[in-house]
């Protein structure tokens, strides 16, 4: 049986590794989601047979409730809300980690079983990732979903604190590796690593939700694989190292993708989460031009190669589906239709790419940055859907810029840039954008559900 184990589980593997592999394209995203499920099937199947379970009564009624849950959450929860899904399942994870841990902790004491060394050290890992993860992405939760503040939360001694906890918990690990026994020191560990959780997320604003929500992801792949060598689980050790391993180097490439470190994201980079006046950078003075539904639907038709942009502004409008609608239009008069995705994007990596994929846009029409930035001198319109940080010129030139340094998608090249916003609000990172007053952007004011679908019904009566 431990030998058709190993072998299921190295099959398990395979399809994990495949699974992510195929994750890395919209295409072939589906296929690696199913891959990877059917590996995690295998690997439950196979551990329940090998194990020796005391009992499968609570083993189904926790499959039938987590099952219906979920199952409720994929078909209640709207693609808008991916990102709050996300995280709340990050935290599941995290917290699903700590409780295994402890359970394993109170199993050796109460069977009058010996502990080892590193067995306690993976323990207190556990715990410790496992607590820090389960807070921290429900602040994370909170932030995005709006009733905990999106700006940075900064208080006097607040790296000295954080430093004196993470102390603490090294200490409480020293003193229950000496007493493994007093149980009031791992107690102490879970309690001060979930109260660590809550002070490093709560520091982080809204604009770097993206990177939070990857860096939490990660920690819930770390604490995954600790737990799996608290329970010398191998499959375990290998899917958390995949999960945290990928999450690491996705919160790289977002980090790459803002020009800025991880550190600067975890102190809180950026001041503001969506304020009404700049904080930042040179001020921004010009005239302002605008056009209503029915001028910018004459621009359109005259256009060949249109790129639209999409930002969180698409997904809070829940304008998706009308921006495919304007896809559908431009295409029936023989009009050119891209699509550019900043990695940061939304509030989560791939956030923009969900939303259109829900809606049934093309991934052929999907550019990353670097396959689209040298193609807009050719962009007849640019159209701008709730997009503000990604597009702002100052990020290239204003070195007291908090963007300067980050890199923009070159819509202002184009020869006519339509931006479609609410008003004239900054954006996450609370500084004016100098785009809404360049010669060649027109600013279209408006829900963007909404202006979208009457620029829509212009165009199809031109």
């Amino acid at each position: 049986m431990q030998i058709i184990s190993y072998l299921v589980y190295l099959v398990s593997s395979v399809l994990f590794i495949f699974g992510i592999k195929k994750l890395s394209s919209p295409k072939t995203a589906r296929q690696g989601n199913a891959l990877a499920s059917i590996g995690m099937l295998l690997a439950i199947i196979v551990t329940l047979f090998d194990q020796h379970v005391l009992t499968y009564q609570y083993i189904i009624i926790g499959l039938v409730v987590g099952g219906l849950i979920g199952t409720l959450m994929a078909t209640k929860v709207q693609m808008t809300g991916m990102p709050q899904m996300v995280g709340v399942l990050n935290g599941f994870g995290g917290g699903a980690s700590t409780l295994v841990a402890l359970s394993e902790y109170y199993r050796i004491i109460n069977t009058g079983g010996l502990f080892t060394v590193d067995t306690l050290i993976t323990i207190v890992l556990s715990i410790l990732i496992g607590s820090v993860t389960f807070t921290g992405s429900f602040i994370a939760f909170g932030k995005l979903q709006g009733f905990v503040t999106g700006k940075v939360v900064k208080y006097p001694g607040q790296n000295a604190i954080n430093v004196l906890l993470i102390l603490a918990i090294i200490a409480g690990g020293v003193m229950i590796v000496m007493y493994p026994l007093n149980t009031d020191f791992l107690l102490a560990i879970v309690g001060i690593s979930l109260v660590l959780g809550v002070l490093v997320v709560l520091p982080i604003g809204g604009a770097d939700m993206p990177v939070a929500v990857s860096l939490l992801n990660s920690y819930s792949g770390i604490a995954a694989s600790a737990t799996g060598f608290v329970l010398s689980n191998n499959m375990l050790i290998i899917a958390g190292a995949l999960v945290g391993a990928s999450g690491i180097i996705l919160t790289l490439i977002m980090c790459r993708g803002m020009n800025r470190s991880l550190m600067n994201v975890l102190l809180g980079g950026w001041e503001d989460a969506g304020a009404t006046t700049g904080t930042g950078g040179s001020e921004v003075k010009g005239q302002v031009k605008s056009v209503d539904p029915e001028e910018a639907a004459m621009i359109f038709d005259s256009a060949q190669n249109v790129v639209i942009v999409p930002g969180y502004g698409m997904a809070v409008a829940q304008a998706q589906h009308a921006v495919r609608d304007l896809t559908n239009a431009l295409e029936a008069k023989n009009i050119n239709v891209r699509f550019a995705i900043h990695p940061v994007a939304g509030r989560m990596p791939g956030h923009m790419n969900v939303l259109l994929a829900e809606a049934q846009v093309s991934y052929d029409k999907l550019f990353a940055l670097e396959d689209i930035n040298d193609d807009f001198n050719n962009v007849d319109v640019a159209f701008i859907v709730g997009a503000n940080d990604v597009v702002n010129p100052a990020a290239r030139h204003d070195q007291s810029s908090p963007i300067y340094g980050m890199p923009i998608l070159n819509v202002d090249y184009a020869k006519t840039v339509i931006m479609n916003k609410r008003s004239m609000n900054v954006g996450y990172a609370g500084i004016s954008n100098e785009l809404f007053f360049y010669p060649n952007t027109l600013m279209y004011f408006g829900d963007a559900k909404d202006a979208i679908t009457k620029l829509v019904n212009e165009i199809k009566e031109l």
